[in-house]
């Protein structure tokens, strides 16, 4: 027996959920199918529980440091790991639980539990069951790649998904890349007292940004005592008396670094290989992504791709736009384009940094005559009063159209200071309106005018 559908929706991540809602809502019959935990990455393994879990980290930090702001602890600061879990475990799950009480208090919305694969481009099955649709919305996300290093199959990993269940403090934890998601868990488990090892293969960490954020990211990860090794071109594993032993340079330095637990975080991989994309005409890329238009169509009429899946943008903010961008063309009789999205992002280190736009060397790429203006957090008023001045501001600007083209701020309030600049981007506004600006005092974003004014040409 067939059920039918007005549309199918397969993966519950961030937009799934929220498409299903706008069906519901114009009275649409709609399945969408969950094969783990409604909410994807971001509920589950992503977001919600590592947010939660640096929450606790900076909370543990702070208190090693209350003497310089006149608050005296007895004793040093102990970690209770089963009870910084269970609270990381309870965001997530009244997280998913909320979501999975929307879902299924929607009339027209059918939640249903499995595997979905195609049969055919308006065919899914789901276990024994088949449901068809003339509209069918992918959202199937991604997980962490496992790269075929020499002897990764020898030993016991983590990856993002493992180690946010991880009730213990290891005592050195190896963790495999230098980027975003490597970081965080780096200076998390730092300080809740595990001895961290960071090993990248590229020269510097987080290659994708500008050199000096780069520098003064690793600048901030030492001195916390972070050991961190960069140019490891022959990453390998083998089993060790004491853990894992992790090849990290075959030409200088120690060759090894020995550590009780590994983690993995070395990118991520869409998760598109069971879905039987082939019998809808669905078509991948080289590297598993779900190819789609600037809509978010794929190559098979009457299918989208929407989320970390299609290659599009890696990020909660992104997917819940593929989502807008959908629900927009289809509904409301708008033209929206995933090219006309200005990204922004963050770091969830401690102080964050938040991006939005070009960098500086992908500004002087373009030819353009560019202005740059930077301040430390040295020099922002709120910073100085919370004790946390590491890191600056940094903005770039079109030097003949006065147009912003990208902003990074590596300091307390980063990731929140950054919409500021965002949003003046997202209006085209030219710096001169964030310059002559009043923002309140104090804040961190009060002296983003300042920073204009301290643009030269770059």
């Amino acid at each position: 027996m067939m059920r039918e559908f007005d549309a199918i929706i397969i993966g519950a991540g961030q937009a799934g959920p929220s498409l299903a809602g706008r069906f519901n809502d114009e009275g649409k019959k709609v399945a969408i199918i969950e094969r783990k935990h409604v909410g994807g990455t971001c509920v589950n393994t992503g977001c919600k529980p590592t947010k939660t879990l640096v929450a606790s980290a900076y909370a543990a930090h702070l208190a090693r440091r209350g003497a310089e702001y006149g608050v005296v602890l007895d004793g040093a600061v102990k970690i209770d790991m089963p009870t910084v879990m269970k609270r990381s475990h309870k965001v997530t799950l009244d997280s998913r639980h909320s979501n999975e009480t929307w879902l299924e208090g929607m009339p027209n919305c059918t939640l249903i539990r499995g595997h979905a694969q195609f049969e055919s481009p308006n065919t899914i099955r789901v276990d024994e069951e088949l449901l068809t649709a003339p509209q069918i919305f992918i959202n199937v996300g991604g997980r962490a790649s496992i790269p075929d290093f020499p002897g990764v199959k020898d030993v016991p990993f983590m990856t993002n998904s493992d180690i946010v269940m991880l009730d213990r403090v290891p005592k050195h934890l190896v963790v495999v890349g230098g980027s975003y998601i490597g970081l965080e868990f780096a200076q998390m488990y730092r300080r809740f007292g595990a001895e961290v090892t960071i090993v990248e293969k590229g020269p510097r960490l987080i290659g994708r940004e500008d050199e000096e954020i780069s520098d003064a990211v690793r600048k901030i990860l030492e001195a916390e005592g972070i050991h961190i090794r960069t140019g490891a071109e022959c990453i390998r594993f083998r089993k060790h008396e004491t853990g894992v032993a992790v090849g990290v340079n075959c030409t200088e330095g120690d060759p090894e670094v020995i550590g009780t637990d590994v983690l993995l975080a070395v990118g991520r991989t869409p998760n598109t290989r069971d879905l039987g994309l082939d019998k809808a005409g669905v078509e991948l890329d080289e590297r598993g992504y779900i190819k789609v238009d600037d809509r978010l169509a794929t190559t098979a009429e009457g299918i989208w791709a929407l989320g970390d899946c299609n290659g599009k943008g890696a990020f909660t903010h992104t997917a819940y736009n593929d989502f807008e961008i959908v629900a927009a063309n289809l509904f409301d009789g708008e033209d929206r384009k995933v090219s006309d999205r200005l990204l922004g992002y963050a770091l969830y280190i401690d102080p964050p940094l938040g991006r939005v736009g070009m960098g500086e060397a992908e500004a002087k790429k373009t030819g353009r005559k560019i202005l740059v203006g930077t301040r430390p957090m040295t020099r922002v008023g709120r910073a100085v009063e919370k004790g946390e001045t590491l890191g600056f501001m940094k903005i770039i600007a079109d030097a003949d159209t006065k147009e912003i083209l990208g902003a990074a701020i590596l300091g307390t309030g980063g990731d929140e200071s950054i919409h500021g600049v965002l949003d003046m981007m997202n209006a085209k506004a030219d710096y001169d309106v964030l310059r002559w600006a009043v923002p309140v005092h104090p804040t961190v974003s009060e002296l983003w005018p300042t920073v204009i004014l301290s643009m030269q040409p770059a």
